[in-house]
C-alpha cells in the first residue's frame, strides 16, 4: 500500500508516546446536574487530554466522532479553522523543530492530526468505530492518514452529508453542498453496525389490495438487467393474455418453475384485472426490523448547517453574530451516527468538541430511546469551553427559556413560465391573504426560493425547553505526573498514581468501580499490583510507608493471587533472594514509573 509522506512525519510518528502524562483536575463549581454523572468535559489541549484519559478509558470508547479543523485557511472567526493558531505554531516548533519553518498548510494539518488520531485509536474499543467530518480541503490526506493508522482493511465507508439546502450563487466555480464523514472500524470483522429505524413513510408503501391474510405487501419487479439462462420464457396471465417474454433488454429474475410455485402460494400479483406483467408480493412482515445505512445523507434526514446554527443560537447567548460558529453540526447528524454506532451504556468521545453538539446529541438520543450512553468531550479553547460548550450542555441538561420566531406558511405557489403572466393575480392573492391574517402575526413576508413563491406569517414567541436530564463533570488539565527532576509530584493522589501504574503494567484502565485495598491496587490475569506510596493516603497508608521491608512483604494481601507480585515503592529493603521466593518484582519510584 502506498505510504503517505509529509515534512515533519518522522517527528510526530511516535510523538503520542512521548507526551507526558498529566492529571485531570475536576472543577466541582462547573459541574452540571448529577455530580456523579459519567459524562465529562475536559478543557485543554486535546493531545495532552487524550493521553491523560488513557489510564481511565483505554480500549473502552465505543464511538469516536471528531470534527477537526478543515484547514480552509479561514482565520477570521471565533473558532479558528486553520492550523496557524498560536498554540499550534508553538507546538509545531517544539515538536518538529527547524523543519516546521518549511511546513505547508497541509503538512501542519497532518502533523497536528497524526498523534491525536493515534491516541484516539488506543482509546477506541476493539469493537468500536471512528467517524471524522471533513471536506475537500483535506479529505484525500485524511483517507491516507486513517488508512495508515487503522489499516486500509478497516475502512468502512465515506458518507456524503448534504450540508446546505440551497445553492450558493456566489460560488466561483461550484456550490459546495456536501461534506464527508469518513468511517473506520478498530477491527471491521469485530464491528457490528446497527440498522436504522424504518419510517412511517417507508411502511406506507405496503398495502393489501387483495386482503391477503399474511398482511400488507408491496409489488416488486420480476425482471432484471443481468442475463439469466432460464429468464426468457413466455407467460400466460390468469386472464388468458399471452406475454411473450420480459421487457426488451431485460430478463425474468426467476425460472418459470419458481414463478409457478410462487403463484400457487398467492405470492404473485397480476394486477386487479389479472392481465398485468407479474410482480412478486413482498410482505411487510418479512422485512427486517430496520434499514441498512446508506452513504448519502440528505439534509431533510440529518439536518444542515443553517439548522445547526439555529439550534446553537437558540440555546446559547452570543454577544454578536460574529461570535457565532460558522459551521456547527446539527444534532440530527450526530444522532444518526449514534443510531448506527452505539448501544445502551456505550461511551462516545469527541476530542474537537467545539460547540458541544456531540454531547447534546447524546443527551437527546438518550432521552428519545431510553439508552444510557455516556460522552467525553475535549475542547482546547478555554473561552469556547466555558462560554459555549459548557453553557450549551448546562442548558440542554437543565432546560432553558428562549425567544424565537414561529413561522406559518400562509401561501405557497410554484412559479413556472405560464404563471409569470399571472404575476399581478398572484401578488393580489397574496396581498388579500396578508390583509386577512395581519392581525394574527407580528410580520408577514413574501419570498422566492427555487421558483417557489411563499407568503409566511411570523410571531415572536417566548418559550421554555425542558431539560434532558443527566449531568456532566468538568475537568481541566492538572500538573504532569512527574516534575522536572523526574520525581513523582507530592500532590499526586494515591488513586491517581495507582491508576497510572495499573495502566502501565496492563495496558488497560483500572475499572471505574475498582475497590482498591492499599497497598493492593489490582489483580490482573493472575498478577497482583501493589503501590507503596506516601501520597494522599490518609488512614489507608500501609505500615512501612513507601519502602518494601520484610514486615511489609509479609503483610501484602494476596486475595488468593498466586502469580507474580509487582510492587512499586521508593526503596526495597528485602533481598533479591527473598523477593524471588515470594514472586515479587520490585519497581522503584520514580525511575520505573512511566512518565510518558
Amino acid at each position: 500500500m502506498p505510504a503517505l509522506n509529509w515534512i515533519g512525519k518522522d517527528a510526530v510518528r511516535s510523538h503520542h508516546q512521548e507526551v507526558p502524562f498529566r492529571l485531570l483536575r475536576e472543577d466541582a463549581d462547573r459541574a452540571v446536574g448529577d455530580p456523579d454523572a459519567d459524562n465529562l468535559l475536559v478543557q485543554g489541549d486535546n493531545l495532552i487530554a487524550l493521553k491523560a484519559l488513557l489510564p481511565y478509558y483505554a480500549g473502552q470508547v465505543k464511538c469516536v466522532y471528531i470534527d477537526p479543523p478543515y484547514n480552509t485557511g479561514n482565520e477570521g472567526w471565533a473558532y479558528n479553522d486553520n492550523v496557524n493558531s498560536p498554540q499550534m505554531r508553538r507546538w509545531l516548533g517544539e515538536t518538529v523543530g527547524k523543519e516546521a519553518e518549511d511546513l505547508s498548510r497541509h503538512d501542519k494539518w497532518l502533523c497536528m492530526m497524526y498523534p491525536r488520531v493515534m491516541l484516539l485509536h488506543e482509546l477506541l474499543a476493539a469493537d468500536g468505530s471512528f467517524w471524522m467530518s471533513i471536506d475537500d480541503n483535506e479529505v484525500h490526506h485524511a483517507r491516507a492518514l486513517l488508512d495508515e493508522i487503522f489499516g486500509r482493511k478497516n475502512f468502512v465507508a465515506s458518507v456524503i452529508w448534504q450540508k446546505v439546502y440551497s445553492p450558493k450563487n456566489s460560488a466561483n466555480y461550484f456550490s459546495e453542498d456536501h461534506d464527508y464523514v469518513l468511517v473506520y472500524a478498530k477491527d471491521k470483522e469485530n464491528w457490528d453496525r446497527n440498522l436504522l429505524p424504518r419510517t412511517e413513510e417507508q411502511d406506507s408503501a405496503y398495502i393489501n389490495p387483495d386482503n391477503d391474510l399474511r398482511g400488507k405487501w408491496k409489488p416488486s419487479d420480476l425482471s432484471a438487467r443481468n442475463p439469466y439462462k432460464h429468464g426468457t420464457y413466455s407467460i400466460t396471465t390468469p386472464s388468458g393474455r399471452e406475454i411473450e417474454g420480459p421487457p426488451t433488454g431485460r430478463y425474468w429474475s426467476i425460472s418459470k418453475e419458481k414463478l409457478e410455485r410462487l403463484d400457487a402460494n398467492n405470492q404473485i400479483w397480476w394486477g386487479k384485472e389479472g392481465d398485468s406483467i407479474p410482480q412478486l408480493k413482498r410482505f411487510l412482515s418479512d422485512v427486517q426490523d430496520g434499514l441498512v445505512p446508506q452513504t448519502l445523507w440528505t439534509y431533510d434526514e440529518v439536518g444542515h448547517t443553517q439548522e445547526a446554527k439555529k439550534e446553537l443560537v437558540e440555546i446559547c447567548d452570543f454577544d454578536s453574530s460574529g461570535d457565532v460558529f460558522v459551521t456547527p453540526k446539527p444534532t440530527r447528524l450526530i444522532e444518526r451516527i449514534l443510531e448506527i454506532a452505539t448501544d445502551p451504556g456505550d461511551l462516545v468521545l469527541d476530542s474537537f468538541a467545539g460547540t458541544g453538539t456531540t454531547g447534546h446529541a447524546v443527551l437527546k438520543k438518550n432521552a428519545a430511546d431510553g439508552y444510557d450512553r455516556r460522552f467525553i468531550l475535549v475542547e482546547l479553547e478555554e473561552d469556547v469551553a466555558e462560554n459555549v460548550t459548557l453553557q450549551r450542555l448546562k442548558r440542554a441538561t437543565e432546560g432553558y427559556e428562549y425567544e424565537g420566531t414561529e413561522k406559518t406558511t400562509l401561501m405557497e405557489k410554484e412559479i413556472q413560465v405560464r404563471e409569470l403572466k399571472k404575476g399581478n393575480e398572484i401578488y393580489a392573492e397574496s396581498e388579500a391573504i396578508k390583509q386577512e391574517n395581519e392581525d394574527d402575526y407580528d410580520t408577514i413576508s413574501r419570498s422566492m426560493d427555487d421558483g417557489v413563491f411563499t407568503l409566511t406569517g411570523k410571531i415572536k414567541v417566548t418559550d421554555r425547553k425542558e431539560g434532558l436530564g443527566s449531568g456532566m463533570r468538568y475537568a481541566t488539565l492538572g500538573p504532569v505526573l512527574m516534575d522536572a527532576n523526574g520525581t513523582v509530584r507530592r500532590d499526586v493522589a494515591y488513586n491517581d498514581l495507582a491508576r497510572h501504574i495499573h495502566y502501565a503494567e496492563t495496558g488497560a484502565p483500572l475499572p471505574a468501580d475498582a475497590d482498591m485495598n492499599p497497598p493492593l491496587v489490582s489483580q490482573h490475569d493472575g498478577m497482583a499490583i501493589y503501590l507503596l506510596y506516601n501520597g494522599v493516603l490518609g488512614d489507608a497508608r500501609p505500615e512501612g510507608g513507601n519502602v518494601l521491608t520484610r514486615s511489609v512483604l509479609n503483610d501484602l494481601p494476596t486475595n488468593g493471587t498466586s502469580g507474580p507480585k509487582i510492587v512499586y515503592g521508593v526503596a526495597c529493603r528485602v533481598s533479591e533472594t527473598a523477593c524471588n521466593q515470594h514472586g515479587v518484582i520490585f519497581r522503584q519510584i520514580p525511575y520505573d514509573v512511566r512518565s510518558a
